[in-house]
């Protein structure tokens, strides 16, 4: 059983009404970045591109970070040592 389902009836809701209130924060505090993002000229259609450009380059990422660790186990080294013979940052 989960540690919620072992809390009293009233503890869950609350906590459930807690949950529900942060999430509302959450959304006004996206939709106030989003209304201060429009009054700076960005377009809704130009926030949706750069959103899915960042998905699209985050997946490339994450798929070099794959090869990159099965390269690294392959050669039986770390990650951060195959860095410098590709050019690469840490931070990247």
């Amino acid at each position: 059983p989960s540690p919620r389902s072992c809390q009293p009836h009233g503890a869950s809701e609350e906590a459930l009404r807690y949950e529900i209130e942060e999430l509302r924060q959450k959304d006004l505090a996206l939709d106030q970045e989003i209304a201060q993002l429009l009054s700076e000229g960005y377009s809704l259609e130009e926030l949706e591109k750069h959103i899915s450009l960042l998905h699209e380059y985050n997946d490339i990422k994450d798929a070099g970070q794959m090869l990159l660790g099965k390269l690294a186990v392959i050669r039986g080294v770390t990650t951060k040592q195959l860095y410098p013979e590709y050019d690469l940052e840490l931070s990247d």
